[in-house]
Order: structure tokens, then sequence, then C-alpha cells
């Protein structure tokens, strides 16, 4: 089955070592997912994040962890009952990784590790070189208290073999998206391009879910903010405005192809405060 793999990886026409590592970690996270569906993960949980937009629309970025919300709220969820069935699914690959349950049952976030160092060894590559000591690495973390009003969607995806995907839709994706721009606690230039991305695709953000995440948590919990458009760009703006960009801009530098770094010269307070005013505009 490692032949799936290195077909695969050839479809990336990887031109640097960054590249292949990152071609390298995406095929492994596509793997996995599949692997968590032969173990019905995907009856409780939803893929979400970065790392879906990539897989599931076409991000034109990188992106490095596989987030999940769970589709009803469960303080007892743990990994345990997952990630033996995913180390035996990519075993049947070929790939013989390690899998580690990383989690805090006190913390609403539950964290697991992937690590491998076949994958390198077995595949015919032209840049990275696999060593004993050398792993890739991929978190896995699921929300088992999301805020409450997702919306999720179904996907079929066929790499590496045919499975479906329960996912939360855009506009949920979206909502939480800029939750984390609003509340994260340090900056994520990721989060930005992403925005960019959303705006691109017209998308419009789940308010009501919006609205549960920031009364569950950040600066506003418990306040019952009157979470509307006008309330959302005036803190945007506010948000935008207090940003470093050039470090913001070099933070998701690396997840990006050449031509895509380019657009990256352009941000600065103007450029994002216009894309502010895009939001949801009539």
């Amino acid at each position: 089955m490692i032949e799936i793999i290195q077909q695969r990886l050839a479809t990336y026409r990887a031109a640097n070592p960054l590249e292949e590592e990152q071609a390298l970690k995406e095929i492994l996270q596509e793997v996995a997912l599949f692997a968590l569906w032969r173990a019905a993960f995907f009856e409780v949980a939803a893929f979400q994040g970065g790392t879906s937009l990539r897989i599931l629309h076409k991000l034109p970025r990188f992106s490095e962890d596989l987030d999940f919300i769970l589709k009803e709220s469960n303080r007892d969820f743990q990994w345990d009952r997952y990630l033996g069935p995913l180390a035996e699914g990519l075993q049947e690959f070929g790939l013989k990784s390690e899998v580690l349950d990383k989690s805090r049952m006190d913390q609403v976030i539950r964290k697991a590790i992937l690590k491998d160092n076949s994958i390198s060894q077995q595949l015919n590559l032209s840049f990275v070189h696999g060593s004993a000591d050398r792993a890739l690495k991929i978190k896995l973390e699921i929300d088992v208290d999301p805020p409450a009003g997702s919306g999720f969607e179904y996907t079929y995806l066929d790499f590496p073999l045919d499975f479906e995907v329960c996912h939360q839709d855009l506009s949920s994706n979206f909502a939480l998206k800029i939750h984390a721009l609003l509340c994260r606690s340090f900056l994520k230039g990721r989060d930005w391009y992403d925005f960019v991305w959303y705006l691109k695709q017209e998308v419009t953000p789940n308010y009501p879910l919006l609205l549960s995440a920031i009364n569950q948590a950040g600066p506003w919990k418990g306040q019952h903010i009157p979470v509307n458009r006008d309330w959302l760009q005036a803190e945007l703006r506010s948000k935008v405005e207090s940003i470093d960009w050039a470090a913001a801009a070099e933070d998701v530098s690396r997840f990006l192809d050449q031509l895509q770094r380019e657009s990256l010269r352009m941000w600065s307070i103007r450029f994002f405060l216009s894309k502010v005013e895009q939001l949801n505009r009539d």
C-alpha cells in the first residue's frame, strides 16, 4: 500500500525540502482521517479548522494540525478509543506510526500526537531523507465542549480510499475563526490569511455560533454581548489597528508557495481595514 502514497506524493511536484515535507505531512493527515473514519470517529466528531479548509476546500496554504469538535458536548470524551484503530489503520498503509494521548481531563481541548519516521524512509524522495530520530509530527486536537450552534456537512474523499468525513460547514468554521481572531492571546498570521480567504469565498459567519463562542470563552465571556455585524466590524477594526503585520506575515509565510507569499507584501492596517469593510457587504 505504500505505492499509493508514493503516487500521491508525485502529484505535489515539490520544488524544495519544505514543500516536500509539507506534502508528506498532508498525506499523513489524509491517511489518518481515513483511519479515524474506519473507527467511526465521525459519528461523534466533526473536522474543522485550517486543515479542513485545505483538504476539503483547497485553501492555498498548508496546515499542520488536525482539529475537530464533538457534535455534542461530552467532557468524558477520551482519545483512547480511537488512537489504537488510528495506529492500526496507518500500519495497513505501511506506516509504523506512534500515536500518543496528550490530553488533560481538566481541559476542554483534548490533545493527541501522531509521530512517524517510517514514511520518509520508505519513499523515493527528492529532498527529505529519513532517519531513525527524525519524525513527522501531527497534532490532533478536539474540543469536547464546543459552543452551541454549529452546522455540519458531509464530504466524500477518495484518498487513500473512498470514505466520508463529517465537518463544520464554512459559515460555522468562519465563525470560530473570527472568535480566534478576536480572543486568541497570541498573534497567529494564519488566522488572518484564512479570514481573507473566507471573504473571497463570500462566506457569511454563523452569528448564533459566534455569539455562543463569545459568551463561552474570551474577554467577553458571560457578558451577553449583542454580536451583530456592526459590533463585529468595530471589534475587528480595533484588532487590526493593534497588530504587528510584519510579524503576522512572517508567521504564515512558510505555509505558502512563492506566488502566495507575494501577496503578504500588502499586509498592513490599511489592507485589513479594507477587508473588514467587506464583511457581509450587501
